[in-house]
């Protein structure tokens, strides 16, 4: 008979609305978790060793037409972890695979195909919920593909010290681009000029006003922006936008818990300066994966990237690290250990 362990995990206790607080969830622990896959199945059993604190995790939280988590349910997200048991032919018992879970000790993955075999395991695995998982694919694929980078341009990177922006200011000095980023506190923008490379930063707190900020890091303009802010950084950027630049719109976290949202005031500049602006989803992008996967493990190899994490040790603390991400809070990749094997 199979084994039957506890299960810790962190439950939705109402659809969220404007800020999320810690009380919108709860520690449960249930002790009916069967160490083995049901016969008849694919699925996989994984035993969960990081989460993954990501911004869009709100938002399967809210309440809309087909909300991935309803109330009572366990929260879900991307993380890494170490299989149990396998009746699937890809993934076999002792793998270390990344990709959607649950945020509980142990999760019975049935849709595996956002599932991911680990082929580095000489780096730190918690690097697969940002480097070499979704935060740093989503910076490969937005800047790489979607921005259409040359050298000697200028980069102009939000939220910059966050788990997708610390990597896209590094892709970007690799190609030879100058390269600014805004971040909210001092902290952070020393983290970005010292440790990621940037050219410059700045304090967007400090500035009363962003346009001219970004005119005084940008005397030339900008040819590329990194959006992952929104609001009155968007208006501010529109203005300082080159001829023919590109905005990829990665995220817009000032919005996300807005019962209104702000709208945008400068839209007719990407008619006067001819400016692409495209948003993206990185599972339309899947199939480059490893390619990403073998640029990223090498450039680690050759000491050419670093990356910051922030970890939150304990399934208990995973609704403080989540609240925590909307108040910046995080210095660099903010994840959640749950076991450290």
């Amino acid at each position: 008979m199979a084994e039957v362990r506890a299960n810790k995990k962190v439950v939705l206790k109402d659809f969220i609305t404007g800020f999320p607080k810690e009380s919108d969830m709860e520690i449960v622990t249930t002790d009916t978790v069967r160490l083995k896959v049901p016969e008849g199945s694919k699925a996989v059993l994984l035993k969960n060793m990081y989460l993954s604190c990501d911004p869009y995790t709100l938002w399967r939280m809210r309440k809309h037409d087909e909300p991935p988590s309803v109330p009572g349910s366990v929260i879900t997200g991307f993380g890494v972890g170490k299989v149990v048991d396998s009746r699937h032919p890809d993934f076999k018992v002792g793998d270390f695979v990344w990709g959607m879970t649950g945020w509980e000790e142990y999760s019975l993955i049935t849709e595996t195909e956002m599932l991911f075999k680990i082929r580095y395991t000489d780096v730190p695995l918690s690097y697969y919920t940002g480097l070499l998982g979704m935060a740093g694919f989503t910076a490969y694929i937005g800047f790489h593909e979607i921005s259409s980078p040359k050298k000697g341009e200028f980069v102009f990177v939000s939220a910059a010290s966050g788990a997708v922006g610390q990597l896209v200011g590094q892709l970007a000095k690799l190609m030879g681009c100058y390269v600014v980023g805004s971040a909210g506190s001092d902290e952070k923008v020393n983290l970005l000029k010292n440790k990621f490379g940037f050219d410059e930063a700045f304090n967007y707190k400090k500035e009363p006003d962003l346009s001219a900020a970004l005119k005084r890091m940008f005397p030339e303009g900008i040819d590329i922006y990194f959006e992952n802010v929104g609001g009155p950084m968007l208006d501010a950027v529109l203005i300082n936008m080159r001829t023919h630049g590109r905005i990829a719109v990665c995220g817009m976290i000032s919005q996300y818990n807005l019962e209104k949202p702000e709208g945008v005031h400068n839209l007719f500049y990407l008619i006067t300066k001819r400016i692409r602006m495209e948003g993206f989803l990185v599972g339309d992008f899947f199939h480059k994966y490893h390619q990403f996967e073998e640029i990223i493990a090498q450039y680690m190899k050759d000491g050419k990237i670093t990356y910051v994490e922030d970890k939150a040790e304990g399934l208990e603390n995973a609704p403080a690290a989540l609240v925590g991400l909307f108040a910046g809070r995080n210095v660099g990749k903010q994840l959640v250990v749950v076991s450290h094997e």
